[in-house]
């Protein structure tokens, strides 16, 4: 009696990898933001959430309803309850109490915003701020500016079980605070992003000497930063429902172009990898302006973000490459499967976000 042979290792890497496809959502993290305005009165609130968020605790509520004026002004109440339970603001220890003032959609980003005021008697020495808005999602992050009129003081980000800050009014954050923090919002979008991921992956398929292979990766990062400089200082902004299916395109190229092998004239891939990557820096672009930073931070968070974004695209390359190298010296053939199944799954992928962005527009 035959026995049935086991898959071989590139057949199952393949198989693996669709059955994650249809699981993975490029860049999809939940984000809602706090403005505090300090003044000699008070402290002006501005609290930016997404109607998803705020409608997962009104459960007659549906997300959309919560753009339409009838709708926002019946849940006034139930609104204004939510935030002020899920943020407390204290001044020298003294508890503050909160007064609704506005509410307003943001119909582009289906978010709303909602103002309050919390008065004081005196400017106090400093400000305590506990926050966890949706703690039904623990991947939910809140980006938090804290204002002295119209300078910006502050920049902090609550997420996990970071849910509280004490802010010294006599203190000023450092450039290496924000740098850190940035940098780490650039590494995590890189870890986030399968669609980076893979297209990285796609450039690196057909291998090359590792000089030649930083030559391809840093073509792909000029690119993309200059672009990223551009949209982020609202130069040159291509709508989202427009770069992210070309995104996913590239995806696709690059799969096809490793399936189809090597051209051992003409090596395109430093062309493909600088072209792509100005579309991928609008990519990144609309991530780091996702954050609403104020315009006082935009050139250090900038910074940070892309040179976290290369830290994380480094550690693909230092992972993928020698790992792709090995396997191509030690076992020529299986090297040769699994290119082909790799090109396959990337081409895969990239044509499945290609038509999950344009039907979702």
């Amino acid at each position: 009696m035959n026995t049935p042979s086991r898959p071989s290792f590139a057949k199952r890497i393949a198989l693996a990898a669709l059955l994650l496809l249809g699981r993975v959502a490029a860049h999809d993290e939940p984000t809602s933001f706090i403005d505090l305005k300090l003044s000699a009165t008070g402290i002006e609130a501005s609290v930016t959430a997404s109607n998803t968020d705020l409608a997962h605790y009104l459960p007659s509520v549906e997300p959309g309803m919560l753009l339409q004026p009838k709708t926002i002004e019946e849940q006034r109440k139930a609104l204004s309850d939510l935030v002020t339970s899920r943020i407390e603001l204290a001044a020298d220890g003294l508890i503050l109490a909160g007064t609704l003032t506005d509410i307003s959609p943001v119909p582009e980003k289906r978010d709303l915003r909602l103002t309050f005021h919390y008065p004081w008697a005196t400017s106090p020495a400093g400000v305590h701020v506990q926050c966890q808005l949706f703690p039904y999602d623990t991947r939910h992050k809140t980006f938090l500016n804290i204002y002295l009129g119209d300078t910006l003081l502050r920049q902090e980000i609550f997420e996990g079980e970071r849910t509280s800050f004490d802010f010294d009014a006599s203190s000023h954050q450092s450039i290496g605070s924000v740098v850190k923090q940035f940098v780490y919002e650039g590494v995590h979008h890189i870890f986030i992003g399968p669609d980076h991921i893979l297209f990285v992956v796609g450039l690196l398929l057909l291998g090359g000497s590792l000089g030649h292979l930083m030559k391809i990766v840093t073509c792909f990062t000029v690119a993309h930063s200059i672009t990223l400089g551009l949209a982020t200082f609202h130069i040159l902004s291509p709508p989202a429902s427009v770069i992210e299916p070309v995104i996913a395109l590239s995806i696709v190229f690059v799969g096809i172009h490793a399936l189809l092998g090597k051209n051992k004239k003409h090596d395109p891939r430093m062309i493909f990898a600088f072209c792509f990557g100005l579309i991928h820096g609008f990519g990144f672009a609309n991530a780091l302006q996702e954050m609403m930073l104020p315009r006082e931070a935009l050139g250090w968070s900038l910074f940070a973000f892309n040179s976290g974004v290369e830290i994380g695209q480094a550690c693909i390359v230092l992972t993928v490459a020698p790992l792709l190298a090995y396997v191509r010296v030690r076992r020529p053939v299986v090297s040769q499967h699994l290119i082909a199944t790799a090109s396959v799954c990337v081409t895969a992928a990239g044509a499945f976000w290609f038509f999950q962005r344009v039907m979702e527009g």
